[in-house]
């Protein structure tokens, strides 16, 4: 009995290390840095090189944690406040003399101890959750996100996007069409959070044509970063030449 056990913890061992062998390896492996280039028909229309430095690193959990979790800490709402003493009303009467009367001297009905007074050591909405991370760690973040986009082949580059009116019925179109290249087959189907389209410039059209697909976000390049990218399946980037310049000039402007 005691064998076969051994056996089995083994066999489990064995086949855990070559899951992480494996891992290893897909992570080393190098990345195609030639990307298509597709129209909003779905069409391949050309090729992009992509910078190494971007496109191709390895992968970094503890910067893309750290980075991630200070961003939402940033952005994190208070809610909970409670007033103290200074803050409820009432109370600027000494309830009763100090002495003569047998009862514990007091000073204010706003006392914490006191019915409807303030509150001690309550939480307090003026509290600081921001975590400070330097400028380049989040580009440098980004560009993480970025090469793993890329490695897993969920960022997809488009010429642009060209819409005549503001029409739901056309972004679904477009949609279709790009659901027939092999990277992004369910871009349209998933359900939630399936696609961030990065657009090179401001196009109002465009993002109130999307406005109602709830699946599908829009924004501008600038604005993109690394928890809208780590919220989103599939990242549309549009005229990819200037984009990627955009994007490389990050880091050369934070130095």
């Amino acid at each position: 009995m005691e064998k076969t056990v051994k056996k089995t913890v083994v066999r489990k061992t064995k086949a855990t290390k070559e899951v992480k062998v494996k891992a290893e390896k897909a992570e080393k492996a190098p990345v195609n840095l030639n990307a298509p280039i597709y129209n909003q028909n779905g069409m391949e229309v050309g090729e992009v090189n992509l910078p190494e430095n971007i496109f191709g690193l390895s992968w970094n959990a503890d910067l893309v944690h750290q980075v991630i979790t200070s961003m939402l800490s940033e952005s994190r709402t208070i809610y909970a406040h409670t007033k103290d003493r200074s803050q409820v009303s009432g109370g600027g009467k000494k309830p009763w003399q100090q002495k003569g009367l047998g009862r514990a001297r007091h000073g204010s009905t706003r006392s914490p101890i006191w019915v409807h007074g303030g509150v001690a050591h309550g939480p307090n909405g003026l509290k600081n959750y921001g975590r400070k991370v330097n400028k380049k760690m989040k580009i440098k973040a980004l560009y993480v996100l970025l090469s793993k986009k890329a490695k897993d082949g969920e960022i997809i580059f488009v010429d642009k996007f060209e819409i005549a009116k503001p029409k739901t019925k056309d972004a679904i179109a477009i949609l279709e069409s790009m659901s027939k290249i092999k990277a992004c087959p369910n871009i349209l189907t998933k359900k939630n959070n399936s696609a961030i389209i990065a657009l090179s410039s401001k196009n109002k059209v465009v993002e109130k044509s999307f406005a109602n697909i709830g699946n599908i976000t829009v924004d501008e390049l600038r604005n993109i970063n690394p928890v809208s990218i780590l919220n989103v399946k599939y990242l549309v980037i549009e005229n990819p030449t200037e984009s990627i310049k955009f994007i490389e000039n990050k880091m050369v402007n934070a130095k």
